[in-house]
C-alpha cells in the first residue's frame, strides 16, 4: 500500500521520502515500483522518460528522523494499533508542530491514535484502496478532534493526486471496509460449504452484479492476512456475526497462502499478479 501511495504522489510531480524498516525492504520497494512502472510502459500508458522522472522523485531511507522536514506524513504500516501508536508518538516528537499526520488504517480508531500525540487537530485518516494508482477513490476520515483546516488541506492533497474524496466520520471500518468485508467473508463461507467452486463464485458475483473482480480474487489482492485482521478487528468492535471470519480464511493464513503477494490464495498467480489458469 505504501508503495502505491508513493508512486501515485510521485507520478503527479510530488517529491516523496519513503521510510522502510531496513535496506532490504527499501531495495524491494524500489524494485517493485520500477516493475509496476515497466508494466505501464508495456501497456503504452507510460514512457521510459516518464518512468525516469517518477523514480527521480522518490528517495528511500531507513532513518525515521529524516521526515522531520516533511509537511505531510502518511503512515502505511501493518494494521496493528500498538505499532501505529508507537510510530505516531515518535513522529510527534521529531516533527514540526504544524506537520499533518495521516494514517492509512482501514479499521482502527484515529482518535485513539491522536491521543499519542500533542496535535490531535492534525491527525486524520486517508484510506486508500489497493491498487492505489488505479482506484480513483479515497476515504478521508475525520477523527474526533480533526480540524476543518486539516480536512481541507488533506482533501486538496487527495484531489491533487487524482482521487475522488468521500468525507467519513470515524467509526469502525468507515464505509468501504465495513461494507465489503461481509461480502468477502460470505463468499469464503459459500466456498467452504461446497456450494460452488472459487471460480464459480467469483464469476457469479462479478457478472451478476457488474463488478470488475470477484470477491475471492479481491480478497487475494488485498492480502488474506490483512482481510483476517480487519475481520477480527470489526468483530471485536461491533460483535456482529457477519464479521466472524470464515474458517477457510484462517486456514489459508495459517498455511501462508496470503493471496497475490505469495502467489497463492483462493487462486494462483504469476510474479506480476496475474491469475494462472490451473485447468
Amino acid at each position: 500500500m505504501g508503495r502505491g501511495i508513493a508512486e501515485t504522489a510521485a507520478t503527479v510531480g510530488i517529491n516523496v521520502l519513503i521510510i522502510e524498516r531496513d535496506e532490504e525492504s527499501a531495495d524491494a520497494c524500489r524494485q517493485r515500483i520500477s516493475e509496476t512502472l515497466d508494466s505501464e510502459i508495456e501497456r503504452w500508458a507510460l514512457t521510459k522518460s516518464e518512468k525516469k522522472a517518477i523514480l527521480s522523485r522518490l528517495k528511500f531511507s531507513t532513518d525515521l528522523t529524516e521526515v522531520a522536514e516533511c509537511d505531510l506524513i502518511i503512515e502505511a504500516i501493518e494494521e496493528d494499533f500498538t505499532s501505529k501508536k508507537m510510530v505516531f508518538k515518535e513522529l510527534d516528537r521529531i516533527c514540526d508542530a504544524n506537520t499533518i499526520f495521516v494514517s492509512n488504517t482501514a479499521t482502527l480508531s484515529l482518535t485513539k491514535l491522536a491521543d499519542a500525540t500533542t496535535r490531535p487537530d492534525k491527525i486524520i485518516g486517508v484510506h486508500f484502496l489497493n491498487p492505489v494508482p488505479k482506484i480513483p477513490l479515497v476515504e478521508v476520515v475525520r477523527a474526533l478532534k480533526t480540524s476543518d483546516d486539516t480536512f481541507k488541506r488533506i482533501k486538496k492533497f487527495a484531489e491533487d493526486i487524482g482521487k475522488t474524496v468521500v468525507e467519513v466520520f470515524e467509526y469502525p471500518g468507515f464505509v468501504t471496509t465495513r461494507v465489503i468485508l461481509p461480502l468477502l467473508n460470505e463468499a469464503m463461507q459459500v466456498l467452504l460449504e461446497g456450494i460452488a467452486t472459487a471460480e464459480g463464485i467469483d464469476t457469479a458475483i462479478k457478472l451478476g452484479y457488474g463488478l470488475n473482480v470477484g470477491p475471492l480474487e479481491m480478497a487475494d489482492s488485498m492480502g488474506l492476512d490483512e482481510v483476517l485482521t480487519w475481520l477480527d478487528t470489526m468483530y471485536h468492535e461491533l460483535g456482529t456475526a457477519q464479521y466472524r471470519a470464515s474458517p477457510i480464511l484462517r486456514r489459508k493464513v495459517r498455511e501462508g497462502h496470503l493471496g497475490k503477494k505469495t502467489s497463492q490464495g483462493f487462486f494462483k498467480y504469476d510474479e506480476s499478479g496475474k491469475r494462472i489458469d490451473v485447468n
